[in-house]
Formats: structure tokens, C-alpha cells, sequence
């Protein structure tokens, strides 16, 4: 191989991936399968592996801070592993008598995963740990900001391997600072690709001519109705909203508070921590410039993202976010979209159905697909809010950020990649888990015939309109 060549060494990677996984599955077990899976967890979930990684990521990556970050990979991995713990991935997974089938599971192969900076530990660990428990092997294509963390996860990893005799070519890495022409080769020659982060990865994972699973774009717009109870609605935007900076795509972006209850929440919001800023060009002025997001503000403190704002005189002191109101929707109004920082859009709704309307239109404009909130204490309006939105998953009565990837308290997989099914363009609407790492054999048997008359299936149809 010439090493001077970025493509070939990519693909011999690739090729140490594949053969490192035939062996895998070849020798493999399902207490093999699951103590790789755990070996890839502990990697991360060690305390002080987990707070050199988090450290690093933020001095790489200038995105979020190190105690979230540590938080995040410690409860993103171990809700993984309970996830997957009982989980069946290896040999005979169903028998059924009734149908004649036998399902076998079946490693897909070489997975190659892209993952972003602004969670450039949690990611590719997820990612990782399903692959493996899965029986595949897995090359990362991190960000170039996310390279330092990258390569470092995979060195303890290797560690952990060597430790049970596990190949360390099982879990690689693209080499050196990212490309585009090393990501795009290996999007080309891997058996299925994940792409989580910048939706042009995501367009050319879909083009690779590869089975693809990306997810879409966040943008989450939440309702804050007169039935809430406003203190914890409050308490849970704030948390939310501030942890780890807002690196999340689950990171509340807008609120819509209803007209009757807007100064009450307000209030409660100011309490909690959140500045209202009732003119928006003192914000719109400085969060963007020249059409791009202020690095100064994007996933910094709260001091530091307020300074970059030029909003210190305008804020009281302990501001950990900033609401801003305004009415605009659409690509002439920034503060509709994500903005990947500490500041709130407030928009304010005459009443829920209006409240609705507006949502709907934040997410047309915007993270169609990815996920919405509601604070309420009226069952019946989550159920609205889901048939009206093009969304994929509707957040009732919690902080979005912890409960949109999985939460101990809610039934969603623990995941870092949330599918955006065909509102957002993604083959998936739920979110990325082991089920996606994983295909299977089906042994089919005969079985005695079930088929039914022609009378059985058209005779309430012919009644109705005659044949």
C-alpha cells in the first residue's frame, strides 16, 4: 500500500475490518458477542477514562462543558447496555411452529460510522458497542475536531481487547485529521453506514450506493399549554436547554407559550435562569455572523456565550440562558431554526390550537420528523399535537434533552441518533439502536395451506358496493 495515498489506506482498513469480523462471527458466541459489547462500555464508563475523554473532547471540540459530557457518556452507555443486555444476536433467535419459520441472526459486517463533534465520545461509543454486540466490525470517520477523543476511546478499547483476546481490528478508525475523500470511500466499500451529524454527510450516506441509516436535523419546538404546571415545565426547559451547552439535536430550540399563561411562565423561566429578551435584533445581531452561527456562542457557558452576545449589560447576573421573543418563521427569521447554543426562541400563542400551528410551522422550516414537546396535564393533547406535526416522536411532561435519546424513566432506546423517518429524509423514524445493526436467515418450512375462500375476504366489501 502506498501510505501517501489516503483511499488505499482507507481501504486496506476496510479490508482488516472484514477479516477481522469473519473470524468474529466464525468463532463466534453470543457470551463472545456480549463481553466485546461490555469491553467497548467499560471503555468509556470508567470513571477516569471517562473524565480524560470528556476533558479532551471539550478542548478539542470547544462544544459544551466536562461535566455534562461526562454525565453523557456515563448514563448514554450504561442505559445502552441495559437495553441490550437481554438481547438475543447470536444463532437460532426465533422458532416458530405456527409459520415454519426459524430465524438465524446474522452479523451485517463491516459497519462504518460517521459521528459528529459535538459528541465525539458518547457517539461513537453507542455506535460501537451495537455493532460488536451485534457481531460486526466498525470503522469510525470521526470529525476532525472529534479526532483526538476518537482515537483515544479506540486505544482504550484496544485495551480492553487484549484483555479477552479480542481483535483489535474489530473497531478502527479513518486515520489522521478527517476528509471528505476518505469519509466518501469509506461510505462506498463498508456493508452499512451510520451517519449522525451534518446533513451533508447524511445526503452523500443516502448517494453512497451502501444501505444507509442517517438521521436528520434537530430543531425541537416544545408548548408550554395553561394546563401545565409551570414551575416544573420550567425547571425542565432550563435543565435541558443548558446541558452540556446545547450540543444536543434534542436541545429545546423554541418554546410556544399559551397567551393566558405567558407572563406566569415567563416568570418561572427568569426563576429558573432564563433572561427574556424582548427584542430580538439584540440577539439576531450577534448570534449569527455573516450568515453563520458565532463560534464565540455556539455550545459555550453561559458567561461566555452572554459576553460573545454583547448581552452582559442586558441580563441579570447567574443567567445560565437567554429567551428571546419574537414571531417570525421561515428562513428570513435565524431565530426559528437550531441554533445549537443557550438561546430560547419564545413564541407567544393565543391558545393551544394555535400553539399547535406554530409548531407545525417550526418544524416544516426546520427539523421536520426529529421530535416535539408539550407541557400539559390534558391527556388528550399530546395526541393532538402527533397528528398535526410531521414528527417522530412527541416529548409529554419532560426535559427533552434526557428523554428524547432514552431516559430511565421513559421507554425510548438509549441512543445518540435520532431517525427522522421521510419527513426528515431517513429510512428510520425511531431511534438508532441494536436492531439496526442486525439482519437475519429465515429457514422456511411447509406448513398445512391457510388459504381462504374468496368469500371469506370480499363479503363485507361486496355487501356495501355489490360485485
Amino acid at each position: 500500500m502506498n501510505t501517501q495515498d489516503p483511499i488505499a489506506e482507507v481501504e486496506t482498513i476496510v479490508a482488516r475490518a472484514r477479516a477481522a469480523q469473519a473470524a468474529f462471527e466464525a468463532n463466534g458466541s453470543q457470551e463472545k458477542y456480549d463481553r466485546a459489547a461490555q469491553a467497548a462500555a467499560w471503555a468509556i464508563m470508567e470513571p477516569d477514562r471517562n473524565r480524560i475523554l470528556a476533558k479532551m473532547a471539550v478542548e478539542t471540540t470547544g462544544l459544551g462543558n466536562v461535566p455534562d459530557k461526562i454525565t453523557k457518556n456515563h448514563r448514554k452507555t450504561l442505559g445502552l447496555m441495559r437495553d441490550i443486555a437481554d438481547a438475543k444476536t447470536f444463532g437460532v433467535i426465533r422458532d416458530d411452529k405456527d409459520t415454519g419459520i426459524t430465524e438465524i441472526a446474522r452479523a451485517i459486517g463491516v459497519i462504518g460510522a460517521v459521528v459528529p463533534s459535538t459528541n465525539p465520545g458518547a457517539t461513537p461509543a453507542n455506535n460501537i458497542i451495537n455493532a460488536l454486540k451485534c457481531g460486526n466490525a466498525i470503522v469510525v470517520s470521526p470529525s476532525p475536531k472529534g479526532v483526538p477523543t476518537c482515537e483515544t476511546l479506540i486505544g482504550y478499547i484496544h485495551a480492553e481487547f487484549d484483555k479477552l483476546g479480542l481483535d483489535r481490528d474489530l473497531v478502527q478508525m479513518v486515520p489522521g485529521r478527517g476528509s471528505k475523500e476518505k469519509t466518501q470511500r469509506l461510505l462506498e466499500i463498508s456493508d452499512l453506514i451510520v451517519v449522525t451529524g451534518s446533513q451533508n454527510n447524511v445526503k452523500r450516506a443516502y448517494t453512497s450506493g451502501t444501505p444507509a441509516l442517517a438521521v436528520g436535523a434537530g430543531n425541537v419546538c416544545v408548548i408550554v399549554d395553561e394546563t401545565a404546571d409551570l414551575t416544573a415545565a420550567a425547571q425542565k426547559i432550563a435543565a435541558s436547554k443548558t446541558f452540556d451547552n446545547a450540543t444536543s439535536c434534542s436541545s429545546e430550540n423554541s418554546i410556544v407559550v399559551v397567551n393566558d399563561i405567558y407572563d406566569a411562565f415567563t416568570a418561572e423561566l427568569a426563576k429558573a435562569g432564563g433572561a427574556l429578551i424582548t427584542d430580538d435584533s439584540k440577539v439576531t445581531g450577534t448570534l449569527w455572523v455573516k450568515g453563520h452561527l458565532n463560534p464565540r456562542a455556539i455550545a459555550q457557558d453561559a458567561d461566555a456565550m452572554i459576553d460573545a452576545l454583547g448581552l452582559s449589560d442586558e441580563v441579570p447576573q447567574g443567567t445560565q440562558f437567554v429567551a428571546v421573543e419574537t414571531k417570525g418563521i421561515g428562513s428570513d427569521f435565524p431565530l426559528s431554526g437550531e441554533k445549537l447554543s443557550r438561546v430560547l426562541t419564545v413564541y407567544r400563542a393565543r391558545d393551544f390550537d394555535a400553539a399547535v400551528g406554530i409548531t407545525r410551522e417550526v418544524q416544516l422550516h426546520q427539523g421536520a420528523g426529529h421530535s416535539v414537546g408539550i407541557h400539559t396535564n390534558d391527556d388528550t393533547r399530546p395526541l393532538t399535537l402527533a397528528k398535526a406535526t410531521p414528527t417522530s416522536r412527541v416529548i409529554v411532561n419532560q426535559a427533552h434533552t434526557f428523554a428524547t435519546g432514552g431516559s430511565f424513566t421513559n421507554g425510548m432506546p438509549f441512543s445518540l441518533s435520532m431517525g427522522c423517518g421521510s419527513w426528515g429524509g431517513n429510512s428510520i423514524d425511531d431511534n438508532l439502536h441494536w436492531k439496526h445493526f442486525i439482519q437475519s436467515t429465515k429457514i422456511v418450512r411447509e406448513i398445512p395451506a391457510r388459504e381462504p375462500a374468496v368469500e371469506d375476504i370480499f363479503d363485507d366489501y361486496w355487501k356495501q358496493v355489490g360485485k
